[in-house]
């Protein structure tokens, strides 16, 4: 059953990576003919494709989506994490932290990753958090994929 269950997240893991390649090269090029057929310039090219890794990186539940912001779609908090990387300049580290929350001392890891472009800039953010609350703390609704 172990192995299963390993092989199985391997599997996913691989599924998931194909895609994100497949829509970090067909998403450019969409957004490029639609820069070129609109006069406005900002969040039509601004997207990105992020995960949520729950435990061990080689192992663990991954979760992920494309984050479109214009119109803001690709999870349940897609207005407010557009939202909150507008106002960071598309730089998901200069997401205001927020301070009232107390976050428990218990180890769980979760790595976040996001891939793909703000205005004309790539984008390839990953880092690995305590735990769930310290990562939703620290990122805002970027990261917050579950309804």
């Amino acid at each position: 059953m172990t192995h299963f269950s390993k092989t199985t997240a391997r599997l996913r893991r691989g599924t998931m990576a194909a895609a994100a390649l497949l829509l970090a090269a067909a998403l450019p090029a969409q957004a490029a003919q639609g820069a070129r057929t609109s006069h406005r310039h900002g969040d039509e090219n601004d997207w990105l494709y992020v995960t949520v890794t729950h435990g061990d990186t080689r192992s663990g539940d991954t979760r992920g989506t494309l984050l479109r912001c214009d119109p803001p779609q690709g999870h349940s908090h897609a207005t407010l994490a557009c939202d909150q990387l507008r106002s960071a300049r598309g730089d998901i580290r200069f997401i205001p932290h927020k301070d009232d929350v107390l976050c428990s001392m218990i180890y769980a890891p979760v790595t976040v990753q996001a891939r793909g472009q703000w205005q004309g800039r790539a984008i390839d953010y990953t880092e690995t958090f305590a735990n769930q609350c310290v990562m939703e703390a620290r990122t805002g609704d970027v990261f917050a994929l579950d309804a």
